[in-house]
């Protein structure tokens, strides 16, 4: 699973521009599922077990990762942008970021030596940032990009520690390439995956996809907000490294279900409660859809998210792996009704 993590997480895929990322999904589970993709550009794939399954379920996994959209180029020839999904502007700044996969460029803001007063002490907005791609004028720019391109972090993906990794797109590409290694692995009971676009904007394609799929239970894998860094006081730690895989109750979009909570942290496999009421995932569209969906999300803990430089364990991803298949398990039995 590294080496397709590695793949995934190098590919560029902001909201609204998953498709070099769904190539790669396609190319890795095909002859292993049925699936097709629907209007969205969501990719849904039912995979056959040994046993029909007594609930029907639906695992779920977002392709999209933040990024900029240009919205406009100044005389000079720099490229103002709006971001996709939220991100901190400390963590634009000076950063490198690729265009379309095409056009380099750097996040540009004013250098300390010109800034006066209160401005050395804040970070700028992100309305005064802008990527500079080298070009002298408007005209330079406008024949390399256009209105409306994607601009990505350009991250390497390097291996540190004890035994994490460091990369953009980490959220989601983890719950990308978890979801993947189940689908090609041999299967106890039969159930749906879901590869969903635009959920750093508003959960779009899982709104769609679970319309379609009709589950009774519903699995998100994600990457979630780790808090176990310097300086920090214990109960803000809202989960950590190196614990296992985070199990939310409580999110700003979703009640979990609490006999999938319940379940999933009584399993035996290495993971944690995540401590706090804050942010939001696919499951805030998909419990919702229909007559209402049971569902579950099982996170890995990734520090300094939705940024170029995401840390995640390999020991949380493959807690994350585990549960997964076991709470699939569980469900699909009808262990949990």
């Amino acid at each position: 699973m590294r080496d397709l993590l590695k793949r995934l997480c190098l590919a560029d895929g902001v909201s609204g521009g998953e498709g070099s990322i769904a190539e790669i999904i396609k190319q890795e589970i095909d002859g292993y599922v049925q699936y097709h993709t629907d209007g969205m550009g969501n990719i849904i794939a039912f995979k056959k077990g040994k046993n029909r399954a007594k609930n029907k379920l639906m695992l779920d996994a977002h392709t999209d990762e933040v990024g900029m959209i240009i919205t406009s180029v100044t005389s000079d020839g720099f490229l103002k942008f709006e971001t996709v999904g939220s991100i901190n502007p400390s963590a634009l700044l000076c950063r490198k970021v690729t265009i379309e996969g095409k056009i380099n460029g750097v996040i540009g803001t004013k250098p300390i030596h010109l800034c006066k007063g209160d401005e050395k002490e804040n970070p700028p907005k992100e309305d005064s940032l802008y990527i500079d791609i080298g070009a002298a004028s408007k005209e330079a720019a406008m024949s390399l990009v256009s209105i409306g391109d994607f601009a990505t972090f350009k991250s390497d993906y390097t291996l540190m520690g004890d035994d994490c990794v460091k990369s953009k797109a980490l959220d989601d590409r983890i719950g990308c390439a978890i979801l993947i290694t189940l689908l090609k692995q041999e299967a106890e009971y039969d159930f749906y995956a879901t590869f969903t676009v635009q959920e750093e904007v508003g959960c779009r394609g899982a709104r769609t996809a679970a319309f379609a799929v009709s589950p009774d239970f519903a699995i998100c894998l994600e990457a979630t907000t780790a808090a176990d860094i310097a300086d920090l006081p214990e109960d803000k730690k809202v989960c950590c490294l190196n614990k296992g895989a985070a199990v939310s109750f409580m999110d700003r979009a979703t009640l979990y279900d609490r006999s999938l909570y319940n379940c999933a942290l009584n399993s035996g496999i290495l993971c944690q409660s995540k401590k706090a009421v804050a942010g939001g995932n696919n499951s805030g569209a998909v419990h919702l859809s229909k007559e209402g969906i049971r569902t579950l999300a099982v996170s890995v803990p990734c520090r300094y998210i939705h940024s170029a430089s995401c840390l995640c364990s390999f020991k949380d991803i493959e807690s994350a792996l585990n549960l997964a298949q076991f709470m699939c398990n569980k469900i699909c039995s009808g262990d949990i009704e």
